[in-house]
């Protein structure tokens, strides 16, 4: 039989001592000492930021006659509607005649734009702005009777 040192004999129970610790616990399982005690720490994360989409841009536009055939109607009022998506809407009235129709950039990052409205008795109005910001702009108009106007939009 082979006799141990004591320093081999200290290493060889120690590692007995934990190998036999492992093997005990191996059936055992972790109980909390407090089971009905909330969490320590309860986080609240904000719900998440939701933007409106843009609503549309209403301007004045004001039309300014430029000829003689236009003189007769003086400074006409107009309304456009940008939808922020490079069209909207162009409403006026001329000589008791109502106008409406369509405004259109003529690019996906133009100032530039066309604006033409139908007439409820068949005359027709044909514009063509430039934007100088968002928000103002000026242009020229010709109705289909030959009047023509400068336009300024904006408010």
């Amino acid at each position: 039989m082979k006799v141990l040192s004591s320093s081999r004999l200290i290493r060889v129970l120690t590692l007995a001592g934990v190998m036999s610790a492992a093997a005990s616990l191996t059936g055992c399982y972790v109980v909390p000492v407090h089971p009905h005690q909330p969490p320590a720490a309860v986080v609240h994360l904000p719900a998440p930021v939701l933007q409106a989409p843009a609503q549309p841009l209403t301007f004045a536009a004001r039309l300014y006659p430029a000829n003689d055939i236009a003189s007769g109607y003086g400074m006409i009022s107009a309304v456009v509607t940008n939808d922020l998506h490079g069209r909207g809407t162009f409403s006026t009235a001329i000589n008791g005649e109502n106008f409406s129709g369509e405004a259109t950039r003529t690019g996906a990052y133009s100032k530039e734009g066309v604006a033409n409205g139908a007439g409820n008795r068949g005359s027709y109005i044909s514009c063509r702005y430039q934007m100088n910001s968002q928000t103002l702009g000026t242009g020229s108009c010709r109705l289909s009777n030959g009047a023509q106007f400068t336009m300024h939009v904006g408010n």
